[in-house]
């Protein structure tokens, strides 16, 4: 495993970081999550990814129980807060209230007395980014919040974000997660250089464009049984993944991927971690196998030739 700074930090996780959303406590077993978790701590990646609102808390449960085994030292370990965990009026969002009371509940299901990072799951428009930053910084200082990222911000809301901590003297963001993949590639023209001039890193998600980039899928074919697509619960934001024009492009940069002999989902990931400004890529996985194939792509490397062709890939236009 290789492993890269956050930002302006002295923070290192690893290339490959494991996350849990749509998988533990929802559609994978606990033993089976367990496993995978374990697996990827023995293959180096010392980066995990979770939120209070997957499966309303139970994701969380799962990864503090599977990584409590472990020194505390030894992990990164990011939660988040914003999303609806009840049903009263203070129940979402970036309020001081629900930050705090969410902090809290989330340091409970894990069984910890930290979080290495704590992301601003969305951007709260109902809430003064003030209030919200400062809430952040007294969780700093506290000691139970060691770095501040916010997660699906525009790049405006960024720059406020920034702007408002330079003004209070809070502290700053220092990591952003984002989707990115080769096949939604939207933080390129201003989330990344906004990031490289203020320190901020992009730990990404869905960097295989929800298994889309695995080659599971195939033109004309059926959609397997089991996979995300054919899950009612779990299939969201599909429809535009597997056009017929998508898959064209998947097909050409697995045939690529076979001339290099790797896999395409090894092909995917090298690609996002040519961005210098990237940390990491948090995959999900379902079993441990997956996770194997996936750390393989820490040592793959693109040469001009091949980023060219996959260029050309990404950006042709649908023939006819």
């Amino acid at each position: 495993m290789k492993y890269r700074r956050v930002g302006r930090t002295g923070l290192k996780v690893s290339e490959i970081s494991l996350g849990s959303w749509l998988t533990y406590g929802n559609s994978t077993e606990r033993d089976t999550a367990v496993s995978t978790i374990d697996t990827a701590y023995n293959l180096g990646i010392n980066s995990f990814d979770t939120a209070n609102v997957y499966a309303r808390g139970e994701a969380e449960k799962i990864v503090g129980e599977a990584l409590r085994k472990y020194p505390r030292e030894s992990y990164v370990l990011a939660t988040k807060v914003f999303g609806k965990m009840g049903d009263g009026p203070n129940d979402s969002g970036l309020s001081r209230k629900h930050i705090m009371e969410q902090l809290h509940a989330s340091l409970s299901r894990l069984g910890l007395d930290y979080v290495d990072i704590y992301y601003c799951h969305r951007f709260d428009t109902e809430t003064p980014i003030e209030e919200t930053l400062r809430a952040l910084d007294d969780l700093v200082r506290q000691g139970k919040v060691l770095y501040v990222g916010v997660s699906e911000w525009t790049a405006q809301q960024i720059q406020e974000g920034l702007g408002t901590a330079d003004q209070y003297l809070l502290d700053k963001i220092v990591v952003n997660q984002p989707n990115y993949s080769m096949l939604h590639r939207n933080i390129e023209k201003e989330i990344i250089p906004l990031s490289e001039r203020n320190g901020i890193s992009q730990i990404v998600f869905s960097p295989l464009a929800q298994g889309v980039l695995t080659g599971k899928y195939k033109r004309g074919a059926q959609i397997p049984a089991g996979s995300r697509a054919a899950d009612e619960k779990s299939n969201m934001f599909m429809d535009r993944l597997l056009k017929e024009e998508v898959l064209i492009k998947v097909e050409q940069l697995e045939k690529l991927a076979k001339e290099k002999e790797i896999t395409i989902s090894q092909l995917a990931i090298a690609w996002i971690l040519r961005q210098q400004n990237i940390a990491s890529a948090l995959i999900g996985a379902s079993k441990p196998e997956q996770i194997q194939e996936n750390v393989k792509a820490v040592d793959v490397s693109l040469s001009q030739d091949e980023l060219d062709q996959i260029e050309n890939i990404l950006t042709a236009e649908k023939e006819g």
